[in-house]
C-alpha cells in the first residue's frame, strides 16, 4: 500500500509558525497507532495525517496539549 492510497485526515492548526512547531506537532502525532506519516505545512497551517484506524479525537487533543489549536478541516 502506498502513502497516497492510505486514508488521511487534514487538520487546521493555529499557532504554528516555525520549525520547532513543525517538529513538536509531528512528534505528538506520530506516537499514535496507525499513523504512517505526518505532513505539516506551516504556510497554510495544515497538518495531514496518513494512516488507518487513527483516533482522530486523540490527535486533536495531543496537538492541543502541545500548545496549538487544532480542528479537523
Amino acid at each position: 500500500m502506498t502513502l497516497s492510497s492510505l486514508p488521511h485526515t487534514t487538520y487546521v492548526v493555529a499557532g504554528m509558525t516555525c520549525e520547532h512547531c513543525r517538529v513538536a506537532v509531528t512528534e505528538e502525532v506520530t506516537q499514535f497507532a496507525g499513523v504512517a506519516s505526518v505532513d505539516v505545512d506551516l504556510d497554510t497551517k495544515l497538518v495531514r495525517v496518513h494512516g488507518s484506524d487513527v483516533d482522530l479525537a486523540a490527535v486533536v487533543a495531543a496537538i492541543d496539549e502541545a500548545g496549538y489549536d487544532a480542528v479537523m478541516a
